[in-house]
């Protein structure tokens, strides 16, 4: 009978110890799918590196769409009325978590709830653009990352490109917050230095040209912001800077590789890695409201040689051992 015993004794711990291992699987299966919604306001390539970074860090967390996680992103293809019926159907949707790039976007998610989880991100100032009241964590559904920089260094490298720069041209969109809050700012830091601000509205995209020609003579360098009609429409502004030998300097680095001389700007890739460990906090359980805003960490400069030779200007050696050259 000792046998026997033996037997049963051990098929019982193997079939214990199979339950228990299948236990994990069992839960994995029946935990709750999560939703993330992303919408930006137009696609370009800042925003579209910021979407990319929250993909990767949602993927590198362990919440993989088809699996454990719900995953949708819709363009408003520049339009802020289309932002607004995007965020709807989102709220529709029952989304856990929006995550909405760019100030008009964020804007139009904030308006249309106040229950579901907001994250905005690449926006440039979430206070004046009504998101938040200020930096503390906010106590409603909001929090995200800014994408601000300080202007100080944004003069000194159009001073680094042009020595003799005095009058600044910049193109901008009137109905963006960002934008508008820029052109006030980048005024008053100018004319501490002697300098002017000599600006162009362009309230659509296809205006971008028209408003930069507007400016040919009358500027020595071209300013262009995190703006994103005039992101979206860079390479007409490129042409344009070559064709009328202007040098143009951007606060984006990904309008480097499309024409601008250089760009001290924000690394939108890190920025959306930034950007997805606050959404997975949120999906573990924390409210947005007690996580205050964030800004971008990484900074970074980079060059284009060519274009800086189209837009006839010779760059310093010191200038470009300080910055990394994307176009030879």
């Amino acid at each position: 009978m000792k046998p026997l015993f033996s037997r049963r004794r051990i098929i019982s711990s193997l079939a214990l110890g199979a339950t228990v291992a299948l236990l994990p699987l069992a839960q994995a299966q029946t935990a709750p799918v999560k939703s993330v919604a992303v919408t930006a306001i137009v696609d370009h390539p800042a925003l579209d590196a910021v979407r990319k970074g929250v993909e990767d860090e949602l993927k590198a967390q362990g919440w993989q769409a088809g699996k454990n996680l719900k995953y949708q992103y819709q363009s408003a293809q520049g339009n802020s009325a289309t932002a607004g019926q995007i965020a709807r159907k989102f709220i529709g949707d029952k989304a856990d978590v929006i995550v909405a790039i760019a100030t008009p976007s964020a804007q139009a998610a904030v308006v249309a709830t106040s229950s579901v989880p907001v994250v905005f991100t690449a926006v440039t100032d979430p206070v004046a653009a009504k998101l938040v009241k200020d930096a503390k964590p906010s106590g409603t559904n909001v929090t995200g990352v800014s994408d601000r920089l300080p202007l100080a260094p944004q003069i000194d490298l159009m001073q680094k490109i042009v020595p003799g720069a005095k009058r600044i041209g910049m193109v901008y969109s009137p109905g963006e917050v960002n934008s508008t809050i820029i052109v006030k700012e980048l005024k008053e830091a100018l004319a501490q230095r002697g300098m002017s601000l000599h600006e162009a509205a362009a309230p659509r995209t296809v205006d971008i040209p028209s408003a930069a020609k507007s400016l040919i003579g009358k500027i020595d360098l071209m300013y262009t912001t995190t703006d994103n009609n005039v992101v979206s429409a860079y390479e007409s502004m490129a042409r344009l800077a070559a064709d009328a030998k202007l040098p143009l300097v951007a606060s984006d680095t990904g309008s480097v590789a499309r024409g601008a001389i250089a760009a001290l700007g924000m690394n939108y890739y890190d920025m959306g890695r930034q950007t997805g460990k606050i959404v997975v906090r949120i999906l573990k359980g924390e409210k947005p409201g007690a996580i205050a805003f964030e800004v971008g960490r990484n900074t970074t400069l980079e060059i284009n040689a060519k274009a800086a030779r189209e837009q006839g200007v010779t760059l310093s050696p010191a200038l470009l051992k300080e910055g990394k050259v994307v176009v030879p």
